[in-house]
C-alpha cells in the first residue's frame, strides 16, 4: 500500500509539470504604485565675505623704524664711554636701535588695518530625500476570483496570465 501512494504522488508531480497550459487576460482591479524613500546627496554652496590679513605690501622690515632706531640708539649709546668705547657704544646703540626700531615697526604694522576683506566660496553636501517608485501591488481578477502580486509596471486595464490545469489524485 505504501509504494501505492509513493507512486501516485510520483505521478501527479509529473502530471503538474507535464500539464498544459495557455495564456489568457484578467481584468485588473486596482494598481497601487509602491514607493522607498532614497536619499542623494546635493551639494549647497554660497558666497561669504571673510577678513583676510594683507602681507602683500609688508616685506617684514620697516626702514623708518630702523633708521629713526638706529638714530635714536647711536646719540644714546655716544653718551657712554670714552675714547675708542664711545665709538664701540655709539656702533652698538645704532646696532640695538635699529632692531628695536625694526621690531616696533612691524609691531606698529600690525596694529594697523593690514586686513583686506574677500569673497570665499564655501560649500557643504546636505542629504536630499526623493520618492521612487519601486513597483506597482497589483489586484486583478480571473475566473471570478482575486489575486495580488507586486509587478514592475502599472499592467493597465486587463493583464496577460498563465493559466495551467492539472488533475488532482
Amino acid at each position: 500500500m505504501r509504494n501505492y501512494i509513493l507512486s501516485l504522488m510520483a505521478l501527479a508531480s509529473v502530471a503538474q509539470l507535464h500539464a498544459e497550459g495557455y495564456t489568457d487576460y484578467a481584468r485588473v482591479k486596482s494598481s497601487e504604485p509602491q514607493y522607498e524613500r532614497v536619499s542623494t546627496d546635493r551639494q549647497v554652496c554660497w558666497n561669504e565675505t571673510v577678513n583676510v590679513r594683507d602681507d602683500r605690501n609688508y616685506s617684514g622690515n620697516n626702514t623708518a623704524g630702523m633708521i629713526l632706531g638706529g638714530a635714536t640708539g647711536a646719540i644714546v649709546g655716544h653718551q657712554f664711554g670714552g675714547g675708542r668705547g664711545r665709538d664701540a657704544m655709539t656702533a652698538i646703540g645704532a646696532v640695538t636701535g635699529a632692531m628695536i626700531g625694526n621690531k616696533w615697526g612691524q609691531n606698529d604694522n600690525n596694529r594697523n588695518d593690514n586686513y583686506r576683506t574677500e569673497e570665499v566660496r564655501r560649500c557643504r553636501n546636505e542629504p536630499e530625500w526623493t520618492q521612487r517608485i519601486t513597483g506597482y501591488k497589483v489586484t486583478y481578477e480571473y475566473a471570478g476570483r482575486r489575486y495580488t502580486t507586486i509587478m514592475p509596471n502599472d499592467p493597465g486595464r486587463d493583464m496577460k496570465v498563465n493559466v495551467a490545469v492539472s488533475p488532482v489524485f
